[in-house]
């Protein structure tokens, strides 16, 4: 018999973070009548990820498995892990995370209890592994995707009402749900150490079109470790340039998921002209900020929106360069054309 939910976790190379994160689900309390089971796709880690697992297997209160996916890339691992279960709801989170005692259940009690919700998602918070910089607002969350962090607040509310998604890292779907839609985009999927994404983002664009409605649950909580190789300028500067660069392509595919059609905006060399007055306007706002108010947190913000609309607007430049037809090597210039025999 299928158990009614599956907690699925794809990992590379994290094998002591897995395990922090295997104990903390260990300690997991849900209601009568509530089953689950662990599932650990390893996406070809080089580590001791196995191990880890197996380890844990006998003792582990509900069914813990292992799969291993050769295809490096976030997506594989993720459908691999969808097309081995059938329980009612999946529920997704990360390999460096340690979970409340009652995060399960906070997870699929909205759904249990509305069968018109979709999917669920709660907050994020940091385990800081180093001093937060003082240019990354405590207050605002602007920046917080960044490091996988999220916070919307007390109060449950529905994703579709405020054009808000949760972070892959803490969300649950219903199964019925992902067999209308589909899995993940390998197209969209991170691989290895790359910051190239958006396999999220992609699929809540397709539910979205399917007529999905998700609620915000903020009973539903974790914590996420924080690197510090992350809480630099340099790491948030290419995170927000892949962000760009992943969105474009995004909306290539999906041109109504930015709130108005990509597919009529006007252009030059192929950019949107809204993404070129974007990178202007955080420009001067950065620098004044910066230059006039000594605010270093509110510069940080508008040169990171700067560096994401300069990926944004690279990688559709780019796209329009490679997709511009080609000179046919048999249409000769009238000076260079043949004469008659």
């Amino acid at each position: 018999m299928s158990p009614t939910a599956t907690v699925l976790i794809c990992t590379y190379n994290r094998a002591e973070a897995l395990g922090e994160a295997l104990d903390s689900l260990a300690r997991m309390t849900v209601s009568p009548g509530v089953t689950w089971d662990v599932l650990v796709v390893d996406n070809s880690s080089t580590d001791d990820t196995a191990a880890v697992v197996r380890q844990r297997q006998a003792a582990f209160p509900v069914p813990l498995h292992y799969l291993y996916e050769p295809r490096q890339g976030k997506s594989y691992a993720l459908n691999t892990g969808l097309a081995a279960g059938r329980s009612a709801f999946v529920v997704f989170t990360d390999d460096d995370v340690v979970v409340a005692p009652g995060w399960l259940q906070a997870a699929i009690a909205p759904m249990l209890a509305d069968s018109s919700i979709d999917y669920t998602g709660g907050p994020v918070s940091p385990i800081w592994e180093a001093p937060r910089p003082r240019w990354l607002d405590p207050a605002r969350g602007d920046l917080w995707g960044t490091i996988a962090i999220l916070d919307y607040g007390p109060s449950p509310f529905v994703f579709e009402e405020r054009q808000r998604v949760p972070l892959g890292a803490n969300m649950a779907v219903r199964r019925a749900l992902i067999d209308s839609v589909g899995g993940f985009d390998p197209a969209f999927g991170r691989t290895g150490t790359s910051l190239l994404g958006q396999e999220q983002a992609e699929f809540f664009c397709r539910t979205h079109a399917h007529g999905a409605r998700g609620l915000y649950a903020p009973d539903m909580k974790l914590h996420h470790h924080v690197p510090a190789r992350r809480l630099t300028r340099q790491y948030f500067r290419r995170w927000w340039f892949c962000k760009g660069i992943s969105r474009s392509r995004l909306h290539r595919i999906h041109p109504r998921s930015a709130g108005t059609d990509l597919s009529t905006a006007k252009r030059v060399a192929g950019v949107p002209l809204f993404a070129l007055r974007a990178m202007a306007r955080h420009f001067v706002e950065g620098v004044a900020r910066l230059l006039l108010r000594r605010d270093v947190i509110g510069a940080t913000r508008h040169e990171m929106m700067l560096v994401y609309y300069a990926g944004f607007a690279w990688e559709d430049w780019r796209f329009a360069r490679s997709s511009r037809p080609r000179r046919s090597p048999s249409r000769l210039s009238p000076t260079h054309q043949g004469t008659p025999e």
